[in-house]
């Protein structure tokens, strides 16, 4: 079976208190953005249904979650710890799914097979290489890179990126439609099985 990367847009971090819950869930699998103690004073209370307009949102207040996930599809994995976040978070949503992931130096010397000093004179342009992608963002001074960008550099083909791009296009749909309309909102299990159909004849 394969194991599967993404990330998550949630639309707050998670308490500490919610943190053993999704552990026991995911078996440490998942790991999320925290709220620490201190700002426990200002927690809402978890609505018991949601509508867009329960909270403002903004870039500062979300979480997020990323994972290495093993299963039959990118589309059963994303919605498995879907569900496992939020049945660990109660009133929390997830907004987002993200499937070409961001990686450091070390990160893509593991996926491409290369030692930390190859990739960094590939970066750099040492030894007449040249125009290895830009980065995206950095975090905590580290530098982070788009996979798919990476993969397409070394010439490499990876599979899960075919796969990825209808998946998340199709889930992205799902949610923000699951956010605004509920009631219209097939099941996860429909959207899964869906795009089993379809990911093979599209990807």
């Amino acid at each position: 079976m394969p194991s599967y990367d993404f990330a998550l847009i949630l639309s707050r971090p998670l308490y500490e208190d919610e943190l053993d819950p999704l552990f026991d869930r995911t078996h440490g699998a998942v790991t999320v953005s925290i709220i620490s103690e201190p700002q426990h004073a200002d927690r809402p209370p978890a609505p018991t249904h949601h509508h867009p307009s329960d909270e403002h949102r903004s870039a500062d207040r979300l979480g997020n979650a990323s994972c290495t996930w093993p299963s039959s599809t990118l589309a059963a994995a994303i919605m498995e710890v879907v569900g496992h976040v939020e049945e660990s978070a109660p009133g929390l949503h997830v907004l987002q799914v993200e499937a070409d992931p961001l990686l450091t130096i070390r990160d893509i010397a593991e996926r491409v097979g290369r030692s930390l000093d190859s990739v960094r004179h590939a970066i750099t342009g040492a030894r007449g290489a040249t125009g290895f992608p830009s980065s995206e963002m950095s975090t905590a001074g580290h530098r982070l890179w788009r996979w798919s960008k990476v993969a397409a550099w070394y010439g490499l083909d990876d599979p899960q990126l075919i796969e990825a791009k209808p998946t998340v296009q199709a889930i992205n749909g799902w949610l923000a439609l699951r956010d605004v309309v509920p009631d219209v909102a097939p099941a996860p299990e429909d959207v899964t099985s869906a795009l089993s159909l379809v990911i093979p004849h599209v990807a």
